[in-house]
C-alpha cells in the first residue's frame, strides 16, 4: 500500500503529530486547525476508536483510497467520490510569479473570510499552521490563495486554492496552483492533490499544469451520534 492511499493518517503521525491528537488506532487534528480524522487501516477495532475521538454530534472528514466502513455510532451526512492527482514532471509549471506572495500568521483573519466564502474545503482559524500558504492581493483585499496541507516523507498536498468571486476568470488559481507545485517540487517532495470527480474543470486545470489521475479517492463527512 502507498503511504497517497491513506494520505490524512500519514500527515497525522508525521508532519502535523503536533497539530492533532489521539494514539495508535486512531488520530485526528485539533478542533481549530482541521476536521480529518483517521486511522491506520480500517478494522472494526479501529474504525470503533475513530469514532471516540468525536465528541456526540461533532463531524469531521475522511478521505482515503479504500472504501469507507462506518462503525455503530458514526454517521454519513455526506459521501462522495474524488480523484488524486500527482504531479508527473521533475520541471515545474511555468506561471507568472508577479504579484504573488507568502500569507502569514498576519493574514489570518482575510484567509479565514476567503475560505468561508468560497469553501475550496475544510479550512478552519488555524488552518494557515498546517503549511506555507501564498496569495494575491488585489486593490488591498485578498483576491486568491493556495497553499499546502498534508505532508509526509516524499509529498506535499496543494490545497487551499481558491478565488474570491470578484476576481475569478482572471486565471488567479491556477497561477497560486503552478507556484505552491513549484515550492513543493524544490524542496524535494512531490506534489499531490484531491478534487472532487465530478469538478471537470479544477481536474482539467491540474492535468494542464502536470499533475495526472493516480486514482479515485472516497470522501466523507460522518457524526457521532449521541
Amino acid at each position: 500500500m502507498s503511504a497517497l492511499d491513506r494520505p490524512v493518517w500519514q500527515t497525522l503521525t508525521t508532519a502535523h503529530k503536533a497539530l492533532s491528537l489521539g494514539h495508535a488506532k486512531a488520530r485526528r487534528f485539533l478542533p481549530d486547525v482541521n476536521k480529518f480524522i483517521s486511522g491506520p487501516d480500517d478494522a472494526a477495532e479501529t474504525m470503533a476508536a475513530v469514532a471516540q475521538l468525536l465528541a456526540p454530534g461533532e463531524d469531521a472528514y475522511i478521505l482515503q483510497v479504500a472504501d469507507i466502513s462506518l462503525p455503530a455510532g458514526l454517521t454519513a451526512l455526506k459521501q462522495a467520490l474524488g480523484v488524486q492527482m500527482v504531479f508527473e514532471g521533475d520541471t515545474p509549471p511555468v506561471y507568472e510569479a508577479k504579484g504573488i506572495e507568502p500569507l502569514g500568521p498576519g493574514n489570518a483573519d482575510e484567509m479565514l473570510t476567503l475560505a468561508r466564502l468560497t469553501e475550496p474545503g475544510p479550512f478552519l482559524e488555524r488552518t494557515h499552521e498546517m503549511g506555507d500558504f501564498f496569495g494575491i492581493h488585489i486593490d488591498g483585499r485578498l483576491a486568491a490563495m493556495a497553499g499546502t496541507r498534508m505532508r509526509f516523507p516524499g509529498y506535499s498536498e496543494v490545497s487551499g486554492v481558491c478565488s474570491h468571486p470578484d476576481f475569478q476568470g482572471q486565471g488567479l488559481a491556477k497561477r497560486l496552483s503552478a507556484h505552491v507545485a513549484a515550492h513543493i517540487l524544490a524542496r524535494g517532495e512531490r506534489p499531490f492533490l484531491h478534487a472532487w470527480a465530478s469538478n471537470e474543470i479544477a481536474v482539467g486545470l491540474y492535468k494542464r499544469l502536470g499533475f495526472a489521475i493516480r486514482c479515485h479517492v472516497n470522501a466523507a463527512i460522518v457524526e457521532r451520534q449521541g
